[in-house]
C-alpha cells in the first residue's frame, strides 16, 4: 500500500529533523523501493538538513514565479496547455538522490492571486506521487496549509511537539482544523521531540483527553547534542551514526507507522 506521510507542528519544535530520521529509518531498513520528499515548508529545510544546497531557481516556487511572468507578459504558446507545462516544471524540480527524490516547493514571490496555477500545481503534485510507494510531506507550520485541503491525500498525519505550551497549543489547533475543513487521515500521531522525562505525562495526558479516535501518541524522541551538532554545522542527518540513542528510540516508534 502507497502511503503518504507528513510532517506538521509548530516552527521550531524539530518536525523537519524526526521527517530526516523517519527517512534514514525507511532507507536502513529498505521498508520502501520508492521513496519521494515534498518540502513544502518556504523555508526549505529539508536540503540544509541533508547537506544539499537547492537554489531558488530550481524550486516550484521559483519555477511558479518565471512561469508567472510569462503569463504576464503574454510569452505563453497558446496550442500549450499550462497544465501540461506546470508538470513539466515540477519533474524538472525533481532532486535525485541514491535512495530517494526530493522535491523543493520553495517560497511564493511576488503580489497577486494565481489559485488557477495553484491548483494545477497541486494536480501535478498529485500525480507525482502516485509513482512512489512513499511520500514524505514536510508541512509548513501555518495553518493555512490544512485550511485550503492540500494534505486532503494524506494517510498519516505526524503532528510533532516540542515541551512548550506553544507547541502543543499548535498541535491542538492542527487537530481542530483537520476536522473544521473535514480533512480525513487514517491515522493522526502526536510525536513529542526533546521531552525530558519529567515532562512527558504532560503530553500523554494531553493525548489522552483528546476524544478523536484516530489520534494516537506516536512516542518521544529525546534531545540529543549529536543532531543538534549536525543541525547547526550543515551537516547531513542522514549520515548520524546507527547507534544514536536518539535515532534508535526514533526507529522503535516508527515501526508504528509503516
Amino acid at each position: 500500500m502507497k502511503k503518504i506521510v507528513a510532517f506538521s507542528g509548530k516552527g521550531g519544535v524539530g518536525k523537519t529533523t524526526s521527517l530526516v530520521l523517519f527517512l534514514k529509518y525507511l532507507i536502513e531498513n529498505k521498508k520502501a523501493k520508492d521513496i519521494i520528499v515534498i518540502d513544502s515548508d518556504p523555508d526549505a529545510n529539508v536540503a540544509d538538513v541533508i547537506g544539499e544546497e537547492v537554489k531558488f531557481s530550481d524550486t516550484i516556487g521559483g519555477k511558479m514565479a518565471d512561469l508567472k511572468k510569462k503569463i504576464e507578459k503574454m510569452q505563453l504558446s497558446p496550442t500549450i496547455p499550462k497544465s501540461d507545462i506546470v508538470e513539466t516544471d515540477v519533474f524538472d524540480c525533481l532532486i535525485e538522490m541514491d535512495a530517494f527524490d526530493i522535491l523543493e516547493m520553495g517560497r511564493s514571490e511576488g503580489p497577486g492571486c494565481y489559485c488557477s496555477i495553484n491548483n494545477m500545481l497541486k494536480n501535478a503534485i498529485d500525480v507525482l506521487s502516485k509513482n512512489y510507494d512513499i511520500t514524505l510531506i514536510d508541512s509548513p507550520a501555518g495553518l493555512e496549509h490544512f485550511a485550503r485541503k492540500t494534505g486532503r491525500n494524506v494517510t498519516d498525519l505526524v503532528v510533532v511537539t516540542d515541551p512548550s505550551k506553544m507547541g502543543i497549543h499548535t498541535m491542538k489547533r492542527i487537530l481542530e482544523v483537520t476536522q473544521e475543513v473535514n480533512l480525513k487521515f487514517e491515522k493522526i500521531w502526536i510525536l513529542g521531540n526533546r521531552f525530558p522525562d519529567h515532562l512527558k505525562d504532560i503530553l500523554k495526558n494531553t493525548v489522552e483527553q483528546i476524544t478523536n479516535i484516530n489520534v494516537k501518541l506516536l512516542g518521544f524522541i529525546p534531545n540529543d547534542d549529536k543532531i543538534s551538532e549536525i543541525n547547526m554545522t550543515e551537516g547531513n542527518l542522514l549520515e548520524l551514526s546507527n547507534d544514536n540513542k536518539a535515532y534508535n528510540d526514533a526507529k522503535e516508534i516508527f515501526n508504528q507507522i509503516i
